[in-house]
């Protein structure tokens, strides 16, 4: 399990913190092509990330590389059951890493995308809060591109491509917004007055011709 080396005596025990805002540092991916980002804080457990790991790398059976991007450098205090109150700050029960939404938490380099997106889903079942798979090109159209970890010139051209459908892709939505919500009831209420005329002109009858028939 992951835990600190070494940690001076008058601060193993910690405050609880706060987990506050988007992380803002460690939001990018700088080693491999694939993550798994968070989109909820929490802590998770020193436990959990070796679950997490050994559900990704038993998927990939060893054919790809993976990083840990966070550590359990956090302690956190439990008090026995059926404990009166009091009596000092409870012995330290484990350590957990501090998780806030946009943390890049595992990065994943090697195998085809499709298998780390299997891997990495395996491994979001055993963290505790929502995470998502992401590839280096989705971060990259959220402008969260690492300098030190740029895209390849295939990825790029991917990546331009998508932009330009999906930017066709709302331009065609916001027209069709904007056309249907009257233009459609003002035709259906002109067909239905055009059919019901014509059924009353139909149905009435000639007083002409019944006159030269009783004649």
């Amino acid at each position: 399990m992951l835990m600190p080396k070494r940690i001076k005596g008058n601060r193993r025990k910690m405050h609880r913190g706060r987990m506050t805002g988007a992380a803002t540092r460690g939001n990018t991916l700088s080693f491999g092509e694939y993550a798994i980002v968070a989109q909820a804080p929490g802590w998770i457990t020193s436990r959990q990330i070796e679950a997490a790991r050994i559900a990704m790398t038993r998927h990939i059976k060893r054919g790809g590389k993976v990083w840990i991007r966070i550590f359990p450098d956090k302690s956190y205090t439990k008090k026995p059951l059926e404990t009166r109150m009091g009596k000092g700050k409870a012995p330290i029960e484990g350590w957990v890493a501090v998780i806030k939404p946009g943390r890049v938490m595992f990065e994943m380099a090697g195998p085809p995308v499709e298998l780390a997106r299997e891997a990495m889903r395996l491994a979001i079942y055993k963290l505790p809060i929502a995470c998502k798979f992401m590839t280096k090109s989705d971060m990259a159209l959220l402008g969260l591109e690492n300098k030190h970890n740029p895209l390849t010139p295939e990825q790029r051209e991917k990546l331009k491509t998508r932009r330009e459908r999906e930017a066709e892709a709302a331009a065609l939505a916001g027209t069709a917004v904007a056309i249907d919500p009257n233009a459609e009831v003002e035709v259906i209420e002109v067909i239905e007055t055009e059919l019901t005329d014509d059924a009353v002109t139909e149905e009435a009858p000639n007083p002409t011709s019944e006159t030269e028939g009783n004649e």
